[in-house]
């Protein structure tokens, strides 16, 4: 039976840290809000889990993954319940956790950077809190971004397998979930991410390798994979790079 993966249609957002696990193991799954209502998909069939009485444990926003009867919502927890059956985390239990530690701390990075755009209200449009975001991401990009890729960097050159992954010698949902942290951060701030790369040179060639794997070369290359765009947690205003 296939996963099921509910996010919104039309951006990355926090899908994307799920749907690149999955294609990246090449897993048989449905991004079902993408899907034609015609066929019980679409945008109604991920509501009908955010909205019915009927789910005792309703996950509270997208994304969240259905297989079978388990409904898992959380990026980081999805990853966590994926991650022994997609074969992408170590099967030793502290492993596991190291590699759940490192998400929880993509995860945290990625707040910060949707607060850019949006440090006092995410009801609020860009423009009603401007000059508050001019603020925020100034001291995203000068503070935040260098010592969140300096930790990841320190976690590389201490692994005992060697830098070419965060954990082990094999490719985890850490390594894909840093690589789509990275790819964003890009997107939003090209010449401060940029700066800050050239001092995380292992966490550069992460990057690099990540998007030379077979499998995400290929879903690159797709329809599949929704552009960055300025309705996503990963956005590009000029005015809050330098």
């Amino acid at each position: 039976m296939a996963y099921e993966l509910h996010y919104w249609p039309t951006i990355q957002g926090r899908g994307e840290f799920v749907r690149l696990a999955l294609e990246a193991a090449g897993a048989d799954y449905v991004d079902v809000a993408r899907g034609p209502e015609s066929e019980g998909q679409g945008v109604t069939a991920t509501m009908h889990y955010l909205d019915s009485p009927k789910f005792v444990h309703p996950p509270f926003a997208p994304p969240f993954l259905v297989d079978g009867k388990a409904v898992v919502g959380q990026t980081a927890a999805i990853l966590l319940y994926l991650g022994p059956r997609l074969g992408l985390v170590a099967k030793n239990d502290l492993q596991r956790l190291w590699t759940h530690q490192l998400q929880l701390t993509i995860a945290d990075a990625v707040m910060e950077a949707h607060d850019t755009h949006h440090p006092i209200a995410t009801g609020l449009y860009y423009e009603d809190q401007k000059k508050e975001a001019v603020r925020r991401a100034r001291a995203f990009r000068e503070e935040r971004i260098p010592k969140f890729l300096d930790w990841f960097e320190s976690v590389l050159a201490r692994n005992p397998r060697g830098s070419a992954c965060l954990v082990g010698a094999r490719l985890s949902y850490a390594d894909l979930s840093l690589f789509q942290l990275v790819e964003g951060l890009l997107y939003a701030f090209p010449l401060a991410t940029g700066r800050a790369l050239q001092q995380a040179p292992l966490v550069a060639g992460l990057h690099t390798r990540v998007a030379q794997h077979r499998r995400v070369a290929a879903y690159f290359a797709s329809e599949r994979r929704i552009p960055f765009n300025e309705e996503g947690i990963f956005r590009r205003y000029p005015e809050l790079d330098g």
